[in-house]
């Protein structure tokens, strides 16, 4: 199983950079890179955290996909 994500496309949305959502959330740019391209499983806090930023439930943003 893995974990897709569409914070990409919520960034471009509210036009925010990786490091103005990481500032926002209190993570490393680093941190919301590596979650985009899904090489890296976020926290239930950052996930709440991206989700609560954008005004969305965590199932708008992240998905899991049955292989």
């Amino acid at each position: 199983m893995g974990l897709q994500n569409r914070i990409r496309v919520y960034r471009a949305e509210h036009r925010l950079s990786q490091s103005d959502l990481a500032k926002i959330i209190g993570v490393s740019r680093k941190t919301i890179s590596t979650i985009e391209v899904g090489r890296f499983v976020p926290s239930t806090i950052i996930a709440l955290k991206i989700a609560r930023y954008f005004n969305v439930h965590v199932e708008d943003v992240f998905t899991l996909n049955s292989d």
